[in-house]
Order: structure tokens, then C-alpha cells, then sequence
């Protein structure tokens, strides 16, 4: 380029170099303060004629690297070394982040259980079950149970099984099917109610999984009193006292349900639950006295 002149290998004393002492890298000793000459530093000590490319200044002998968070300044670490040492707030940091005041331990990593596991789960081994299944969405399983119930809870009630098996099947199969879906939109509601009223208790649990949960347990809980009153009549004293001991089991597991899946002690448990089983008695239970 124009103006520009090479002068690298070109002996400071020819004629055109450098002048002695007032080039760029004058001799050690020669009176020189600037980064290549030998005199006194800003720290009181002579410079260190080798170029810290890290940093991008030299360092003065004897005088420890300066670290900074100055931006382009950046701090190298050996492989190997400790985070806490490279940075001592980073483990504290995380610890804070993560740390739950007041909530029990993550539950135990499993996959998602096949629908016969998650039915037989929740009968056999209901607190492994509702740990597993408290982070997966089980909404087929659900639904399905859950409509099927409907579809067999109107032959529970002695005068709407009179009147289904008195009229005829074009008039019958669309009042099973409306019973069903309503059945189904109601045990949605309220498990809708169940799961905001956990989170306003200070229940952390997702809302697909409570919501599907407490429809197994509802559906599942009263098919043995359902069962009996096909045959016997929704108004029997004994499908009526297993309707009490039925009702019961589901509130027993409604609360482990909530418990577990809100991580909360089982009195706020069975609060959040309260609302859904005063409902479940009043429309299913109570009407049959």
C-alpha cells in the first residue's frame, strides 16, 4: 500500500531504521518506558517483555495475572477444574434456583404405564401408581372408563333404568349416550375444581394429569356398587351401604391422588378434593336413598 513502509529485519542503525532507543522495541536498559523496553513499570518493576495474549497488556515481573470481567477479557481454567472454583456464586446459584422450600423430593423417574397397568395400579398399588403417573397425560384411558360408566350409570337408578328399558331402542340409545357425555363433562369440571383448588393450597402438580386421575378413581370406585344395582336396584340396602363404603375408598384415594401429585400433606389433599366428593355423593349416592 501507498505510504506504507516494511521495515521488519532492517537494522535499526542503517539509514531510514530506527533510531537508537526510540524504536519499537528499543535494548533492555536503554531508558525506554514504553511496552518493549526494560525501564520501570506502573507497578514499580520492569515490564515482561513477553506479550500476554490472553489479556491483551503485559504483565509486570513478579506481579500476579490481573483478571477482570472488562469486556474481550476472559478468564481461562484448566480441563478438569472444579465449576465452584471457576466460579464460586454458580454453584450457589443453582442450588438456590432449584431448591423448593417445603415440597419433598422429585418422585421416582418411570415411563408411562400401559392402560391395564394404570387401572390395576390405581386399585393394587395406588401410591406407586399416582407417583409415576403424576407428569403423564393419560386422557384415553381416562375418557373411555369414564364414558363407559355413564354409559352403565343410568341402569343404576331404578326409574331411569324403567323407563330406558320400557321405550324403544331409537328413543333409548341417544338418552345412554347424552347420559354418558354428560357424566364424562361433569367428572372434567370437577376435576378441574379439584386441581385449582390444590394449586391455591400450594399444590405444584400439573393440571392433565390430576384431572385424569380423578376420573379413573371416580369411575373405577363406584363400579362395584354400579354393578350390583344392574341386578338388584339402585334403592337395595345393600348396593346402598356399598355405595357409602365405595364412596369412602374414593375419598381415600382421591386424597393420595392430590397428595401425591401436588406434593401436598393429606388435610390440604383432602381439601382440594372436598368439593368433588360432596358432588360425586350428592348426584350419585344420595339420590338412590
Amino acid at each position: 500500500m501507498a505510504g506504507f513502509e516494511n521495515r521488519r529485519g532492517q537494522d535499526p542503525n542503517a539509514p531510514g531504521g530506527y533510531p537508537p532507543g526510540q524504536g519499537r522495541y528499543a535494548p533492555s536498559g536503554s531508558g525506554g518506558s514504553g511496552p518493549g523496553s526494560g525501564g520501570p513499570g506502573p507497578y514499580g518493576g520492569p515490564y515482561d517483555p513477553s506479550y500476554d495474549p490472553s489479556h491483551g497488556r503485559q504483565q509486570p515481573y513478579g506481579q500476579p495475572p490481573a483478571y477482570d470481567d472488562a469486556p474481550g477479557h476472559t478468564r481461562a481454567f484448566t480441563m478438569g477444574e472444579p465449576a465452584q472454583l471457576a466460579d464460586p456464586y454458580a454453584y450457589a446459584d443453582d442450588n438456590v434456583a432449584t431448591y423448593r422450600a417445603g415440597q419433598s423430593a422429585a418422585p421416582p423417574a418411570g415411563p408411562r404405564l400401559h392402560w391395564k397397568q394404570l387401572l390395576s395400579g390405581i386399585l393394587l398399588r395406588p401410591g406407586r401408581t399416582f407417583w409415576q403417573m403424576r407428569d403423564h397425560t393419560m386422557w384415553g384411558p381416562a375418557l373411555t372408563v369414564t364414558f363407559l360408566y355413564g354409559l352403565l350409570a343410568v341402569f343404576g337408578f331404578d326409574a331411569a333404568r324403567k323407563d330406558v328399558l320400557d321405550a324403544t331402542l331409537s328413543a333409548s340409545v341417544p338418552w345412554v349416550v347424552t347420559t354418558a357425555i354428560a357424566v364424562t363433562l361433569c367428572g372434567l369440571m370437577l376435576g378441574a375444581v379439584t386441581t385449582t383448588l390444590a394449586r391455591q393450597l400450594g399444590g405444584d402438580g400439573a393440571w392433565a394429569p390430576t384431572v385424569g386421575l380423578a376420573l379413573l378413581v371416580t369411575s373405577l370406585t363406584d363400579a362395584p356398587r354400579l354393578f350390583f344395582a344392574l341386578f338388584l336396584g339402585g334403592g337395595n340396602g345393600f348396593v346402598q351401604l356399598l355405595g357409602w363404603l365405595t364412596w369412602l375408598a374414593c375419598a381415600a384415594l382421591m386424597t393420595s391422588m392430590v397428595g401425591k401429585s401436588h406434593d401436598l400433606p393429606w388435610h390440604k389433599a383432602l381439601g382440594a378434593s372436598s368439593i368433588q366428593l360432596v358432588a360425586l355423593l350428592m348426584l350419585f349416592k344420595l339420590p338412590l336413598i
